[in-house]
């Protein structure tokens, strides 16, 4: 109740907060989707790229956020701006599972459809568009699902840095040692992954192949 209490004192704060928390986030996810997608067709299409494609998203993956955040900072146009960073840096966290999901759709088409469809005469942009992407569609939101799951928990992070976001109350908290203050950032972030989840979710279902 002491938490609900101070969130409900805080309202305007955490609302903010929350706001640019959502900015964050769906900024870095759409640039993510927008390079991702494409790279995983490229992937799907000219394999011998796979590999370092896939080994150079799956080490941005391994390095811990606060790191990732301090090899960015001495960009100069980057650390002007904490905001800009932190979406660069959410984004290349989210590209591994949308360039991942983007080539197992892809590759999990049908051959016999392609051909199908080479036979009517379709283009290879038309094969993309009409046939490959449609029927891949739902595995590539699965990898967005996931990204954006990943950049909510992480956005929490970009507090370190001045960006704002629900993480200015988890470490505002951690230096007060006072559970409230972190659970007024934790738990609406958690409610935002939650959200996100399962509308991310619903969409994928109702795209799904028939």
């Amino acid at each position: 109740m002491n938490v609900v209490r101070f969130i409900l004192q805080n309202r305007g704060e955490v609302w903010e907060s929350t706001l640019q928390h959502l900015w964050l986030v769906g900024l870095s996810t759409m640039f993510a989707t927008a390079i991702g997608v494409p790279l995983g067709i490229l992937i799907a299409h000219r394999t011998r790229l796979n590999k370092p494609v896939l080994a150079t998203a799956n080490i941005i993956q391994t390095i811990p956020g606060l790191a990732l955040f301090g090899f960015l900072l001495p960009v100069s146009w980057l650390g002007a701006r904490a905001d800009r960073l932190a979406i660069l840096a959410l984004t290349l966290y989210a590209l591994l599972p949308i360039i991942r999901n983007t080539y197992t759709g892809i590759r999990g088409v049908d051959p016999a459809v392609v051909e199908a469809g080479r036979g009517m005469g379709l283009t290879e942009s038309q094969l993309l568009f009409q046939v490959e992407l449609p029927l891949a569609v739902s595995v590539i939101l699965s990898g967005v699902r996931v990204a954006v799951v990943i950049s909510v928990g992480l956005a929490t992070i970009a507090a370190a840095i001045g960006a704002g976001g629900l993480g200015e109350f988890i470490f505002r908290g951690l230096a007060m040692v006072d559970n409230r203050v972190i659970l007024a950032g934790a738990i609406p972030a958690a409610i935002l992954a939650l959200v996100a989840d399962i509308g991310v979710g619903w969409i994928e279902r109702r795209l799904q192949p028939r």
